[in-house]
């Protein structure tokens, strides 16, 4: 016996409310425990060789820079502000090689205008290549 024949059933729905309360308190709890770190410096991404060394390097000018802003260029040490004498030495070393490189090995605790005048008087020398040698830090190595 049919008791309920005028009676429709009612379709289920989906009630959506309680789903985005749901998904509103996971982001908040994502929000709130998510780090955030702030850089208080240049964060600079060094590209990766996966090339072979190369064999040579005859045609790199090592500079090496002191905390001080003394250089030393081959095996010559200049004072600290000797411009003039950078570039007449930059250009007796690059005479003979074509497309010299000047690879910059400035301390760390070195002044920006000591490593920047090192670049003008590459400038002045006629080299327009220049690097700047980095190494890891002493936790990251091997």
């Amino acid at each position: 016996m049919n008791f309920q024949r005028g009676r429709h059933r009612e379709e289920p729905e989906i009630n959506f409310i309680p789903l985005i309360d749901l998904l509103l308190v996971i982001l908040i709890f994502l929000m709130v425990t998510t780090t955030y770190s702030r850089y208080s410096e240049l964060k600079i991404n060094l590209p990766a060789a996966q090339g072979t060394a190369q064999a040579e390097k005859s045609n790199e000018i090592d500079v090496a820079v002191s905390p001080a802003g003394e250089m030393m260029v081959g095996e010559v040490k200049l004072p600290a502000g000797d411009r003039d004498g950078l570039v007449a030495r930059l250009k007796d070393l690059a005479a003979g090689k074509h497309g010299a490189v000047v690879v910059i090995n400035a301390d760390a605790k070195a002044s920006h205008q000591s490593v920047v005048g090192v670049m003008e008087a590459a400038r002045l020398a006629g080299l327009t290549q220049l690097t700047f040698a980095t190494q890891l830090p002493s936790d990251a190595r091997p």
